[in-house]
């Protein structure tokens, strides 16, 4: 008797911890999304805008006009082992600038996008899940210069993530860890749907040369967990009322 009773508990712990198992989905599913990788512009239905403080050097007379960005072809070496036959010729955003003093100088490189008027304004990337990492390659001239991810969490507020310092030469590769603390789903259904990429920023030390300096990006891409959001019955929670049938007023 003891031994059926044994039996029968241990099926139905079985069936307890079995059931749920199958009947949801792998929370920790995590996926490598890229945000642009330059090779193709046309790829993206928005592009990369530039702007710096206000000590930025500009002389018109000359065609001096800083900062000045654009698409450099090339790659990282280390990168070159994931080329195959028929990708695009390989590009990298570059950016080089001037300042007219020595100081707190500082210059962002953002998604942007043509407003309703045509006219280009910020715009926001929109990450999908829980982010864990943002990834991305960055070409160092080996200046004294700080480099910082921005995001704006679920809320509305703007985090300013530190990367790198860029006194290197050449081409690494930066891992941003971003932290659990940040919200990154507001768990009110009129609120952000999730976390957004802002752009970077550099700054320069305020004791650093700043009479001409460049950098270049590449792979910009984060790791997520794609399934952390999604729930059972996760499509009604953004259903419109105004389309439903039936029901009283």
């Amino acid at each position: 008797m003891k031994h059926y009773g044994l039996v029968c508990v241990s099926l139905i712990l079985a069936f307890c911890i079995c059931l749920p198992l199958s009947a949801q989905p792998n929370t920790k599913s995590v996926e490598t999304i890229l945000i642009d990788n330059f090779d193709v512009p046309e790829n993206v239905d928005w592009s990369w805008g530039i702007q710096a403080s206000k000590s930025v050097y500009v002389n018109e007379e000359k065609n001096e006009i800083y900062p000045k960005m654009g698409y450099v072809p090339g790659m990282p070496n280390s990168l070159q082992l994931y080329r195959v036959e028929g990708d695009p010729d390989p590009q990298v955003l570059g950016v080089q600038i001037k300042f007219q003093r020595k100081g707190n100088n500082w210059f962002e490189i953002f998604p942007q996008k043509k407003d309703e008027n045509g006219e280009m304004q910020p715009y926001e990337v929109p990450f999908k899940g829980n982010v864990n990492q943002i990834d991305f390659w960055v070409w160092g001239a080996n200046y004294l210069y700080y480099l910082d991810v921005l995001v704006r969490d679920a809320n509305g507020r703007v985090h300013v993530l530190p990367a790198v310092n860029l006194t290197f030469n050449g081409w690494r590769n930066v891992i941003v860890n971003v932290p659990g603390w940040i919200p990154q789903v507001s768990r009110f259904r009129s609120g952000p749907k999730q976390m957004m990429f802002v752009g970077f920023r550099i700054r320069t030390d305020p004791k650093e040369y700043v009479d001409d300096f460049m950098i270049y990006f590449d792979q910009v891409r984060y790791a997520s967990n794609t399934l952390s959001n999604i729930f059972d019955g996760f499509n009604l929670k953004d259903v419109d009322f105004n389309t439903v049938s039936g029901g009283a007023n």
